[in-house]
């Protein structure tokens, strides 16, 4: 599946999904409970209020003294007749005052016939001195219709009913319910698409390492993930740990695929470096194989020849093996090395292999480095095989010690026709000679290998007609 198509594919399983439905199901967890809280805490004032009414009235009545007989007196009163009695007949209506004696009856007031609603509140109360005795209104039903209703005891021994309808207050709270899951379903979206946008926008990196991990698995390791515009901080440190870890990765593959090539070419030139003086002696011993060589002074001259491959294999072999300990990275028996002592000795070898060759040496006094007495040895032996081939023999050699900032260099400068740039860029290289120069061409490879062995680096400074100087650097003792 391509990289497209899995970014199509945001389902509830994916991360943004997921976290999406966790953002909307806690909020609306949270409406649902603070829905729930502010109806029911409406409720119980709203309830208060109706039943703090009903009681007010109650201990008015209770306070006031007044007997059945009375009410009728006062019921002449319009506003009163219209409470006791009304005029029309409402099966609900929103206020009951009922007369009932103690066996719970409803009375007439005013010799008016009960309505259905007080004969059905005289009905569903069965004994109103239970209303009388408790501190607070009841909640009962009449005809599908709720209310609140207590009671209270006249003079006389006559109960009063009342009863207040609770049926706005219901309709009222369903209003607010409706309205609040209204709003919450509004929020709930609003949220969804919020959180979606959010959260497209901080796993964008996310999708950008999964998008160069892709790119990577296919081939291109040089990709990277891209910094993002506003990163979190957990983020951008995935990105720059993963990024590091890419470049790890690049760099071993890199490194991998230039030692399997230098090992090709390595097996390449050995065999090559092998094959000629197998050949040599081979062709000679078919020479000799078929009495082609019946002279003695041929057949001296064949021996020695057979004699100098077989001692030039053994000296390729010999560093060759001597390569192969130093990539292996032997441990190395670190002791104090006076440098300059091993420059001088190397210097006067040097005079006594050529004593035409001008030999300059800057090395007074002790220069201790910490390594390995034999290994510099060859280092300084390869360097000055060097001078001795490829210059000539009038060329003047320098050959130099200086201590500085807890390094030690050692530089073997001459004057012979130095190296084009081309050629200097490939002096490290296994097998590598100058045009048609004698030898194996591994002199500066186990230099090198030498002196990185200890912990140092060597350095070339060349050009055409300008000779060849070589610098080691070493750590000071």
């Amino acid at each position: 599946m391509s990289l497209a198509k899995r970014r199509q594919r945001h389902g509830i399983h994916s991360l943004r999904g997921g976290l999406t439905l966790a953002n909307v199901g806690l909020l609306a967890v949270g409406i649902v409970v603070a829905a729930t809280v502010s109806i029911m805490g409406m409720r119980l004032y709203l309830l208060d209020q109706v039943d703090s009414e009903l009681l007010k009235t109650r201990t008015s009545l209770a306070g006031s003294g007044l007997t059945l007989r009375g009410i009728d007196s006062l019921a002449a009163l319009s506003v009163v007749r219209d409470q006791i009695a009304p005029a029309k007949s409402d099966p609900t209506p929103h206020s009951i005052y009922a007369f009932v004696d103690a066996k719970g009856n409803a009375l007439a007031v005013l010799e008016v016939t009960p309505t259905e609603a007080q004969r059905e509140l005289a009905t569903a109360v069965h004994d109103p001195r239970t209303l009388v005795a408790d501190l607070g209104p009841h909640g009962i039903t009449l005809h599908g219709a709720s209310y609140r209703v207590t009671a209270t005891r006249l003079a006389d021994g006559t109960y009063v009913l009342l009863a207040s309808s609770t049926e706005l207050l219901h309709e009222g709270i369903a209003k607010a319910l409706k309205l609040d899951f209204a709003v919450g379903a509004l929020l709930l979206a609003l949220l969804c698409c919020l959180t979606m946008y959010s959260v497209r926008r901080q796993l964008r990196p996310l999708e950008d390492m999964v998008e160069t991990s892709s790119a990577i698995a296919e081939g291109d390791l040089t990709r990277r993930v891209p910094s993002s515009q506003h990163p979190t901080e957990e983020v951008e440190q995935l990105r720059l740990a993963l990024n590091s870890m890419l470049h790890q990765v690049e760099t071993a593959y890199r490194t991998r695929e230039r030692s399997a090539a230098q090992l090709r070419r390595f097996v390449a030139d050995a065999s090559h470096e092998l094959r000629t003086p197998l050949a040599a002696i081979r062709g000679y011993l078919q020479l000799y194989e078929k009495g082609m060589l019946r002279e003695p002074g041929e057949r001296r001259r064949a021996w020695d020849r057979m004699h100098g491959e077989v001692d030039r294999m053994g000296r390729l072999v010999d560093e060759l093996l001597l390569l192969a300990r130093l990539d292996q990275r032997p441990e190395i028996r670190f002791r104090n090395v006076d440098v300059s002592r091993l420059v001088r000795d190397a210097a006067e070898d040097l005079r006594a292999q050529q004593p035409g060759r001008p030999v300059v040496v800057a090395a007074e006094g002790a220069v201790l480095v910490r390594a390995d007495e034999s290994g510099l040895r060859q280092v300084l032996g390869n360097l000055l095989a060097n001078v001795r081939t490829y210059t000539p023999a009038e060329a003047g050699v320098t050959l130099g010690v200086e201590r500085s900032d807890g390094v030690v260099r050692v530089c073997v400068a001459d004057e012979g026709p130095g190296l084009a740039e081309e050629d200097a860029a490939r002096i490290f290289d296994r097998f590598f000679r100058v045009g048609s120069a004698e030898g194996s061409g591994l002199g500066m490879a186990i230099v090198q290998g030498v002196v990185e062995a200890h912990g140092g680096e060597v350095g070339v400074r060349t050009a055409p007609g300008e000779g060849l100087a070589v610098t080691v650097t070493l750590p000071s003792a």
